[in-house]
């Protein structure tokens, strides 16, 4: 869930003055060192129709929210100057309410004024959604792991990624103690399907009692050093590699500032993990690392960049 997604391969189509407006959010926000967020992910339901070794935050109330109160969040986080829109779960696509279905919410995003809009997805259902800028989708190593991790949903997965509608799919990878050794190959899946634009990394955050799928700073290390060679040998990763050895160190600051994230009215600083604590110390999100570091002014991490997104424009 990068700010800087939008710059992939095969390109969004994002107008000059849109750029214009991140760049100078971006300027404003190092120089006068601001808090105001630009990004923010709202959390449509905690219902799955899968129950994934990892994950922590789905069908514990099994809610569906309302889609009045959607459309008032929406309208809120545009007025606090969000416009970068992230759609969640749970899953997305189980999410219906008053007729209406994840398409209609990100029409009405795009009408409200948000100039991104992406959708996070377990990719087990149909994807036939154009609209959305990005569909941000969980492939969580090669079949075995994957399936070990999240069930048996490979072959589903990979089936629906190539009879998608729209070239507009992200994969996104939590690296953990199963799926380890998989890096290569997710990266092998981001580069050879045709509706995959590029595949983004993380490591598995230890939520309560996942701490056992935790990677220790050297494991983290060696999984650093595959993605910058599969970087290097022009797989599409939308990886920051000045932002390793921190991110391996957890040594970036926390709470990223600039994320918000809305649960039924309910408003957390960069994500629900800042009410556990501890966990914050742990991150394995590397977009919050590495807003933190652009936000900060890191010139390296400014340079990486520039020079590992806009080539996919």
């Amino acid at each position: 869930m990068n700010l800087f997604l939008i710059l992939s391969k095969g390109g969004i189509n994002i107008k000059a003055s849109s750029f214009l407006k991140f760049a100078f959010f971006g300027t404003s926000t190092i120089i006068f060192k601001r808090k105001k967020p630009i990004l923010a992910t709202i959390i449509l339901t905690d219902k799955c129709n899968l129950t994934c070794k990892h994950c922590a935050v789905n069908n514990i109330n099994c809610k569906i929210y309302p889609y009045k109160n959607i459309i008032q969040e929406m309208n809120m986080l545009y007025k606090l100057g969000i416009r970068i829109l992230f759609f969640c779960g749970g899953e997305t696509f189980l999410w219906e309410d008053d007729g209406k279905n994840i398409r209609d919410l990100v029409i009405e995003a795009k009408k409200i004024g948000f100039l991104i809009v992406n959708v996070v997805t377990n990719g087990t259902f149909k994807i036939d959604l154009p609209e959305a800028d990005l569909i941000l989708l969980s492939l969580d190593g090669a079949r075995e792991n994957h399936n070990n991790i999240r069930g048996d949903t490979y072959d589903k997965i990979i089936n629906n990624i190539k009879n998608a509608t729209s070239d507009n799919i992200c994969l996104y990878m939590a690296i953990n103690k199963i799926n380890l050794k998989d890096i290569e190959e997710v990266s092998y899946v981001s580069k050879e399907q045709k509706n995959i634009r590029a595949v983004s990394f993380n490591f598995h955050t230890p939520y309560p009692n996942t701490e056992y799928l935790s990677l220790s700073i050297e494991e983290k290390k060696n999984a650093c050093m595959c993605i910058e060679r599969l970087i290097k040998q022009g797989y599409p990763i939308f990886n920051l590699r000045s932002a390793f050895k921190r991110i391996v160190e957890n040594s970036f600051r926390t709470p990223c500032y600039q994320c918000l994230v809305v649960e039924n009215g309910k408003q957390y600083t960069c994500g629900r993990c800042v009410d556990i604590e501890g966990l914050c110390e742990k991150c394995g999100y590397f977009f919050a690392a590495e807003y933190t570091m652009v936000f900060d002014g890191n010139i390296n991490v400014i340079i990486d960049m520039l020079r590992t997104y806009l080539k996919y424009i």
